[in-house]
């Protein structure tokens, strides 16, 4: 069978310019968007500037981003965006740059398994995992 790509999609209530201009400052790569007015002229006045689809490709992570459409709910919180690897430097200036006035839930320290994590939540509401790995 051949492999799929599982890439995480950001859903959010009309800041998601804001947040994927502020994930490329964390995470570099080539930042797109594409505005529901880009469409065409039959978006209701008010989402004609909120973002219809975004990417953050080619960087440390690439995901995909867009603001809900009126009416349409966001998503439960269910789900945790969880970067790990051995770099201790890069991911503990990720954690820092990406908890800043957010809510942290797990400050980042070393864990029973002996690996340091922590965890939190972001100024946009989304919820992140972050694990160095020890060995």
């Amino acid at each position: 069978m051949e492999k799929m790509d599982l890439n995480p999609y950001l859903m959010f209530d009309g800041n998601c310019r804001e947040a994927l201009n502020f994930y490329h400052t964390v995470f570099g790569g080539e930042l797109n968007i594409m505005t529901y007015g880009d469409l065409d002229g039959s978006c209701p006045d008010g989402m004609r500037d909120h973002v219809m689809h975004g990417t953050l490709m080619g960087g440390e992570i690439e995901f995909m981003a867009g603001d809900a459409p009126e009416g349409m709910p966001l998503g439960t919180g269910k789900i945790n965006l969880s970067l790990s690897g051995f770099d201790e430097a890069s991911l503990c200036s990720k954690y820092e740059a990406l908890s800043e006035n957010g809510t942290i839930v797990v400050p980042l320290d070393r864990q029973m398994w002996g690996d340091l994590f922590g965890a939190f939540q972001d100024k946009f509401g989304i919820d992140w995992m972050v694990n160095i790995r020890t060995s």
